[in-house]
């Protein structure tokens, strides 16, 4: 499978806002939008000609994938299962990338970026209902508990990333314990309660060309 090993900065500069793919830096004065907001390469300051229908929607799909670390495959999966459920196909895409192990664990706090959380993920660091879990796509249903498991709990990284998480900044279908280093998560979001930023009706126009 294609994997992006470039500077996951120059993702965000492309987009000209934050997608928060390089955790705490993203909220620093380094992180490189707050300096070069325009997009990378020789051309990247220079005069462009006004966008068109279809550039606009393919930047905003771009967006969203790279905001969940998907590659166009993976994506365009989402999408297609997105179509055949009930309800709007675009609210429908961003609860199933919500549903996401490892966007779960990112947003519990207990990674600094989704990228992270899918290397812990990988590396057997979380359980799901007691039950080891390494893949980052898995799907989360209301009451599934994630827990760090017993030998990782001493891992700077996790304990790092939880100290951005207040309770008062916790999302409404998520629940954090920071004592015991678990999170549950109580249902699926609704989209008005998802902090995204992004028109995913756009990205249903765009493929439903």
């Amino acid at each position: 499978m294609a994997r992006y090993v470039d500077a996951n900065c120059k993702l965000c500069r492309r987009e000209r806002q934050k997608l928060f793919l390089k955790g705490t830096k993203c909220l620093s004065a380094k992180c490189p939008v707050e300096k070069r907001n325009f997009p990378p390469g020789q051309h990247g300051q220079s005069r462009r000609t006004k966008i068109s229908e279809y550039g606009v929607q393919l930047r905003e799909k771009q967006k969203v994938r790279k905001i969940y670390g998907l590659n166009e495959r993976q994506f365009r999966n989402y999408f297609e299962k997105a179509v055949r459920q009930k309800g709007i196909t675009g609210q429908n895409l961003v609860k199933m990338l919500e549903r996401r192990l490892d966007n779960t664990v990112y947003r519990l706090g207990l990674a600094p970026s989704r990228k992270a959380a899918r290397q812990l993920i990988l590396h057997k660091h979380f359980t799901v209902n007691g039950r080891s879990v390494n893949i980052p796509s898995f799907l989360m249903t209301p009451g599934d508990i994630i827990q760090v498991v017993q030998g990782s709990r001493t891992l700077e990284l996790i304990h790092d990333s939880m100290k951005r998480i207040r309770g008062e900044q916790m999302l409404p279908w998520l629940s954090l314990d920071k004592a015991n280093l678990s999170g549950t998560f109580l249902n699926v979001p609704e989209r008005a309660d998802v902090p995204l930023q992004a028109n995913e009706q756009l990205i249903v126009e765009l493929y439903s060309k």
